[in-house]
């Protein structure tokens, strides 16, 4: 209501002034054109003047034609017998009198238009300012009601550990006696980190919607402004918003934004963000108490902070929001399934291991994929293959249906996959496959698709498993064409960077012992891998290269093995992807028995884990989580995987999850 008010008054005005205005010209609407007495004289003694107005000394004069003058006259006696004496008709007006208020109002007009359309545009810039139109040290931060959609705990899955560290939050606020009485303190900070898409933002929104206080939300580039210190302003008014309103929560998304460590960059320490972040470290733990105020932050750049923000009495606690597992996503899925009606086919467990490394934000966006898929195909509810296709659309992009592609270049690709699909299947400790398919999306012209087990870490054979596979469909091309393509760039990059990890971080080379060579430290301001002074000598070195090597070799050489061993299976999976251009995990599974009937196929097992079960602090390398890029879990062909002759397309820009 107030903002109508606002409104109304500032178009009262507007007419208000534009009423002035045209009084103010309306006075002189009739148009004149100024002649001399003499001249006025002379046409009065030739008869050529018809009307005079005489308005004091201003006479306003028409002649015969119509046509009006105007001229200043003297003080003559004789004027008006002159005027009767040549029958002019005469009328008199009084003397106008000159308004002081007008007069002031036509001086000042223009300097109180041009000043009230400098506040109006610094109003515009500041977003209101509270109404102050210098109002740059005020706080931008947006207070969240209870009004719209509300988020709860209940509207957020796939991350309970992070949930149930935030619900301690909440109960804090509500009852902080429970813990004080003991001798406990309120968590000053919390800071959620996270790949992006985790839902770091939701988990804030669903603090907002449990806790019932003021929850207050700015990003971390609203500090930063053209002025000097403003940030640090604003830092000062944010704090003092939420002394008044204690309890409260205050939110800033992407901290690194202002958090960023000092004393790293090139040009100096003395800048605008360094004042920022100065207030801040103050605000949250200096000489004032700040009571009843908790500062949550989120950022996915946790390692480029300062370290004085991250220490306790600050930040006391750091929540790891992590991409889900297979159950997350089976949560998250069901959570997002809940306004889309599905077909009795869904499952969400087959549709959670086909989803590796997906986040939050993917998985929501398969299920409006497989919404718009299944609207356009004018399905009255969402079923399976709108899921898989969609999830295809996601990982690779459209079918391209309208590529003309070469028979020779089909039949590579064919095998190609084949010779994927078949080694994985082969092998011990590799996932199932999922899917084959030779029909092009995106830069790929083909792409086998795996169903990954959910592992903490992985062992030395099925690391070197996996290296196997990811040559499968290089090797099958060189035994059946006799000739190699571009077609396995992307495989070739995945499986180097799987060697390396093997020999340079996990020890896994038998020669060098467990010895890690690579000490992932980065440049924060500089760029990675820049300045890093290498720890090992030139002869340390070449071993690693012929370590790297010897690995690649050696599993090159035992996917050639299992196709050459099983070259009929691979002729008849090759004809048979020809000919549906799509082939699932289970007609695999049933084409290898039928030709190998002591083939068992594996089966994945995982153990859901208890809710009353104690925690465990098993030290294992976070490195080797099967989330890592480098332990592909599909084996997704670009460049010339698309077909061999396209080597005009990148082939760096792996789809791989």
């Amino acid at each position: 209501m107030n903002q109508f008010y606002k409104n109304l008054s500032l178009w009262l005005v507007i007419v208000l002034m534009m009423v002035m205005l045209y009084n103010i010209f309306n006075q002189q609407h009739v148009a004149e054109t100024s002649i001399g007495y003499s001249e006025f004289l002379a046409m009065v003694e030739s008869d050529r003047v018809q009307s005079v107005v005489i308005q004091g000394q201003e006479l306003y004069v028409t002649d015969n034609s119509g046509s009006r003058f105007s001229t200043f006259a003297p003080r003559d006696g004789e004027l008006i017998k002159t005027l009767r004496n040549s029958g002019v008709a005469i009328k008199a007006k009084p003397p106008a009198e000159s308004s002081w208020l007008m007069s002031i109002v036509v001086s000042w007009l223009p300097m109180i238009v041009l000043i009230g359309v400098w506040i109006f545009f610094m109003r515009q810039m500041q977003g209101g300012g509270g109404g102050k139109a210098m109002s740059f040290g005020k706080s931008r931060a947006r207070l969240i009601s209870d009004k719209g959609d509300k988020v709860t705990f209940d509207n957020v899955a796939g991350i309970d550990e992070a949930k149930e560290e935030l619900t301690e939050v909440v109960d804090f606020l509500k009852d902080p006696s429970k813990y004080t009485r003991l001798g406990g303190r309120i968590p000053k900070g919390v800071l959620l980190v996270g790949a992006p898409g985790t839902g770091k933002t939701l988990l804030s929104r669903a603090v907002a919607g449990e806790a019932g206080v003021p929850f207050y939300t700015i990003s971390g580039s609203d500090f930063v402004e053209m002025f000097v210190g403003v940030g640090a302003s604003r830092v000062r008014d944010l704090f003092a918003q939420g002394k008044k309103n204690a309890p409260c929560i205050i939110f800033i998304d992407e901290i690194d934004a202002v958090g960023r460590q000092r004393g790293a960059g090139m040009g100096g320490g003395h800048d605008e963000r360094e004042q920022t972040l100065n207030q801040l470290l103050v605000e949250m733990d200096g000489f004032e108490s700040n009571e009843g105020v908790i500062l949550m932050a989120a950022t996915n750049r946790a390692d480029v902070l300062d370290p004085a923000l991250l220490r306790p009495g600050r930040f006391d606690r750091q929540v790891y929001v992590d991409l889900p597992d297979i159950l997350g996503r089976e949560g998250i899925l069901e959570v997002h399934m809940k306004k889309t009606p599905l077909s009795d086919d869904i499952d969400t467990l087959v549709l959670a291991k086909g989803t590796p490394g997906f986040s939050g934000a993917d998985l929501e966006n398969l299920v409006n994929e497989a919404a718009l898929l299944a609207a356009k195909r004018d399905h009255e509810k969402l079923d399976m293959n709108d899921f898989e296709d969609a999830k295809d659309k996601v990982y690779m992009g459209l079918e391209r249906k309208s590529k003309v592609r070469r028979e020779d270049e089909l039949k590579t690709t064919a095998y190609h996959e084949a010779g994927h699909a078949l080694v994985a299947r082969l092998l011990p400790g590799t996932d199932a496959v999922n899917k084959i398919t030779i029909i092009p999306r995106g830069r790929a012209a083909g792409v086998t698709w795996f169903l990954p087990e959910e592992r903490d870490f992985k062992y030395k054979d099925q690391l070197q498993s996996e290296l196997a596979v990811a040559y499968g469909g290089r090797v099958a091309e060189e035994i059946i064409f006799n000739r190699i393509s571009t077609g396995a760039s992307n495989d070739i990059k995945q499986a180097t960077a799987l060697a390396n990890k093997m020999i340079r971080t996990w020890g896994m080379s038998d020669n060098l012992g467990p010895l890690a060579f690579d000490k992932g430290d980065e440049q924060i301001f500089i760029g990675r891998d820049v300045g890093q002074a290498r720890e090992y000598s030139e002869d340390t070195a070449r071993k690693i290269d012929a370590e790297v090597s010897d690995v690649i070799n050696r599993n090159y050489a035992k996917a050639k093995e299992v196709l050459l061993e099983n070259i009929e299976i691979l002729h008849r999976l090759s004809d048979l992807l020809m000919e549906k251009e799509t082939v699932m995990g289970e007609e695999l599974d049933e084409l290898i028995l039928s030709m190998k009937p002591d083939f068992k196929p594996s089966v994945e097992k995982f153990v859901k884990p208890k809710t009353d079960a104690k925690e465990t602090a098993e030290d294992d390398d976070t490195e080797a989580k099967t989330s890592t890029d480098a332990e592909a879990k599909e084996s997704t062909d670009d460049e010339a995987d698309q077909a061999p002759g396209d080597e005009d397309e990148t082939p760096e820009e792996g789809t791989t999850k």
